[in-house]
């Protein structure tokens, strides 16, 4: 059978078991909506039943003291009877007002056919034997005329009582028995009315109940049944869901190995368990040398296979009881536990960094990943997971600087770079917090004709204390711990402002350009920092030129970063690729649609005139710019000989020590007003027309 008519009959069955969930559960909820109904009317019958039952049991009590009372008082003595007949008369007039509370419940009608039914209410108030309702009014007429007689014979009656005097108002016994009587009926008649009623509900309510748990047995069987297996496959497909993203949380997806999250939760446990047994952690860090140069020229699928490959390598190369992580990117980790001495340790990563550094073969390419690798050991370098990640990303650091494709051990020396890399960092910030950072300026001119073709701005800083920090030695470490876009917005707005001054004044000083790293161009409010930032200081926008290395304009789109470039050019600043010949760019990125201006970097400039391999160099970047209609300059042009070599090769603009020194803007803006067009001046000759 096709897939689709599965999915089909699939889809019909789980929208018939919806149906008829949702009908079993209509009929369930009408079943207890009507039994609670029911239960409702039960409770309110049993009150009500319960008020006229004690009505009528006050009726009773009440019809017997109203002879007590007549009696007594006719019996008593002058002195007595005032009280006695106080008594007499709220007896009656509590049992005239509950007799009519009691007709206002029962819904008393003289004129009822009920009154005919032996069975019923009507029938005790208003026919044979009983007639409640003739006796009832009888008692309370007699009551009170018999009252208004004792209060006439006393002198209290207020409109002189009744004229035939007391002696005459008799109560009749037998009326109040009558009445007791009556009364003792009504009640029962009441009480049987009501378990009449109670069975008949409480036989309806038994009804629904055994209708209901029929209902729920056939949704059970019908319902429930194919449901819960259905419920039950679900239940392990999401358990195999979840079993598949608790690995993943943990896992890297590309390679298989164990993620950061892994690893920062694990640390400490390792860390304890070799104090336990007394021994030693190594902490190795892995970074592949050459990962970017892979990614740019074969490709990510390249970059990815060098990545799987190198897990593969790292995982065959250590214990079981070894961890294996990818921290992100080219960086790995891996903890060795019981590694030993330093001497096994030493043996140890050699073995490991043979084997990751053999050749990739990659569709007929040789890769060679060459990757480099820092340790460091607990107890002896750090005791802690976070430290030993710090040393051990130093000691890699330091493996790096000697070349690549070895190791280095933390180290004491290392251990002071660090201490005095994390007072750098508390100063850096410190000097962001108070804006310290400083704007030099050196220029770029033309040596055909000695014009301004720009000047570049650059960051310097002043230290209150350790006075003038090169930015060799600040600048790697605001990017290792991410203040570079900070600093970069102190040095582009105060360059900007000073440029804008310039502009007014007419100085002429060609573009602006101001470095701006690829972590400046990620923060995502960049472009609007920087329009915003040139129509405040009233600088336009040709006016200013970023420049770019060559790294940046390969970021792929993922990042945003080469359309936040198109938009910023779109606004008329300009784009430069500076330290061009370093990267790895594809000639296909020197597009006169994205760059402006090619910087020669100083490597090639320097000693140009002896060096025939840089002369090579530099004449092909002059001859590709000037074919692409794309400007250059030179920059670390510092002899006349090297200026003399750039002129012969058709490189016009350049900036270096030969033509000016870095300067701040009280100087630089000297430097410029010397060097400016003086305007020409229009001089009136006065004298005779003749």
């Amino acid at each position: 059978m096709s897939q689709q008519p599965v999915q089909a009959i699939s889809s019909r069955l789980i929208l018939l078991i919806k149906a008829g969930y949702w009908l079993a559960l209509l009929i369930i909820a009408a079943m207890v909506m009507a039994s609670f109904i029911l239960l409702q009317q039960l409770m309110a019958a049993q009150r009500h039943n319960d008020a006229l039952l004690d009505i009528v049991s006050t009726q009773k009590a009440l019809s017997q003291r109203i002879v007590f009372l007549a009696g007594a008082a006719g019996a008593a003595s002058r002195d007595q009877q005032p009280a006695l007949i106080t008594a007499f008369k709220q007896a009656t007039a509590e049992f005239e007002k509950n007799y009519d509370l009691l007709l206002d419940r029962v819904a008393a009608d003289p004129t009822s056919p009920a009154r005919f039914d032996p069975k019923s209410v009507q029938n005790v108030l208003f026919a044979k034997p009983f007639h409640l309702d003739y006796f009832s009014v009888g008692l309370i007429a007699n009551g009170e005329r018999l009252v208004s007689g004792f209060e006439s014979q006393l002198g209290m009656a207020i409109d002189g009582g009744y004229k035939g005097g007391s002696e005459r108002v008799k109560l009749d016994a037998s009326v109040a028995n009558a009445t007791l009587s009556g009364y003792a009926a009504l009640g029962q008649r009441i009480s049987a009315d009501a378990d009449a009623r109670s069975d008949t509900l409480l036989n309806l309510h038994r009804t629904l109940f055994y209708a209901t748990i029929g209902v729920i047995v056939l949704v059970a069987l019908f319902i429930f049944r194919p449901m819960s297996n259905a419920i039950l496959r679900k239940t392990h497909e999401l358990m195999d869901a979840r079993n598949s993203m608790a690995f993943i949380a943990v896992h890297d997806g590309l390679t298989g190995l164990y993620n950061r999250t892994f690893l920062t939760d694990h640390f400490d446990t390792l860390i304890k368990s070799a104090q336990r047994r007394r021994e030693r952690l190594a902490v190795v860090q892995l970074d592949l040398d050459r990962f970017k140069q892979i990614n740019d020229t074969l490709g990510h699928a390249a970059g990815d296979y060098v990545l799987v490959v190198t897990a593969q390598r790292m995982r065959d190369a250590c214990r079981a009881s070894d961890l294996c992580v990818r921290l992100g990117g080219d960086e790995f980790v891996m903890i060795l536990n019981g590694a030993g001495g330093t001497e096994d340790i030493n043996m140890t990563a050699k073995r490991i960094l043979a084997q990751i550094n053999e050749p990739i073969i990659f569709q007929g390419a040789t890769i060679l990943p060459g990757a480099s690798a820092g340790i460091a050991v607990y107890p002896i370098d750090a005791d802690n997971a976070q430290d030993l990640l710090v040393h051990a990303d130093l000691a890699l650091y330091s493996a790096k600087k000697q070349g690549g494709g070895s190791f280095s051990f933390f180290s004491e020396e290392l251990r002071r770079e660090l201490d005095h890399r994390k007072q750098l960092e508390h100063d850096i910030r410190i000097a962001i917090s108070e804006k310290e950072f400083q704007v030099y300026f050196q220029p770029q001119v033309s040596l055909s004709n000695g014009t301004i073709s720009g000047i570049e701005a650059l960051v310097r800083w002043t230290h209150a204390e350790r006075g003038t920090i090169a930015p060799g030695e600040f600048i790697p470490v605001a990017e290792k711990c991410g203040l570079m876009p900070e600093i970069g917005r102190i040095v582009i707005a105060k360059a900007i402002h000073e440029a804008a001054d310039w502009n007014r004044d007419g100085i002429a000083f060609g573009r602006l350009a101001v470095n701006v790293s690829g972590s400046e161009l990620r923060e995502p409010d960049f472009d609007a920092f920087l329009f915003n930032t040139l129509q405040k200081a009233g600088l336009p926008p040709e006016k200013l030129s970023l420049e770019i290395v060559e790294s940046v304009i390969l970021d792929d789109e993922k990042t945003g970063i080469a359309a936040k470039l198109r938009h910023i050019r779109a606004a008329g600043v300009h784009l430069e690729l500076d330290d061009f010949g370093t990267g790895y760019a594809s000639l296909s990125h020197v597009n006169p649609n994205e760059i402006d201006r090619l910087k020669i970097d100083r490597r090639f400039v320097q000693k140009i005139n002896e060096n025939g391999d840089n002369t090579k160099i530099v004449r092909a970047i002059t001859e590709l710019a000037r074919g692409l209609g794309i400007s250059i300059v030179a920059e670390g042009a510092e002899t006349e000989a090297e200026l003399n070599s750039l002129m012969a090769l058709g490189c016009d603009q350049v900036q270096g020590y030969s033509i000016a020194f870095p300067m701040p803007q009280e100087k630089a803006r000297e430097w410029l007003v010397a060097r400016t067009p003086r305007k020409a001046r229009l001089t009136v000759l006065r004298g005779s027309l003749a």
